[in-house]
């Protein structure tokens, strides 16, 4: 069955990978254990192309700019996740008007040191820590309503992970 995608918020979601093919992971922060992980995402600005949107998120998110990455590829269909009941039906989640997220995923290769991630670049935290993972571990680590998009995700960039 065909997905409705105008249900969904568009979201762009980045995998950045470093020189040993290791992949960029944030624990959320104020998450509750033992779903804390993902990779850096976000939603786009009306009209915004996914692309910029993904660059733009990378740095709110991470403190990276577009000068420390280099586009490896990316997923050119959308992938999409349903928020569980729980989430879309609680009052004080501001998104609940959509089902989930349509997501467009790019993968980079960063160029840069550890030392110039800031988690704190922007004014909104979104991850309190990170870590270099491996990208075939990636959906053990995630919120199980989003594993189908992360198992995608690994399927599609496997080829950036030596």
């Amino acid at each position: 069955m065909e997905r409705d995608l105008s249900l969904y918020r568009p979201n762009a979601g980045i995998a950045l990978f470093n020189a040993e093919g290791k992949v960029w992971l944030g624990r959320r922060n104020l998450a509750e254990p033992p779903w804390q992980w993902q990779l850096p995402q976000g939603g786009m600005d009306e009209g915004e192309d996914p692309l910029d949107a993904a660059q733009r998120e990378l740095f709110e998110e991470t403190g990276i700019r577009s000068d420390k990455v280099r586009l490896l590829g990316s997923i050119n269909e959308w992938l999409t996740y349903d928020y569980p009941p729980e989430v879309r039906d609680d009052p004080r989640f501001h998104k609940k008007r959509h089902l989930g997220q349509k997501q467009r995923w790019f993968a980079f290769e960063f160029l840069g040191m550890d030392s110039d991630f800031d988690l704190e670049a922007h004014g909104e935290i979104e991850f309190d820590t990170w870590r270099w993972a491996e990208l075939s571990d990636l959906p053990n680590l995630i919120i199980p309503w989003k594993r189908p998009v992360y198992a995608a995700v690994v399927e599609a960039f496997t080829p950036f992970a030596r």
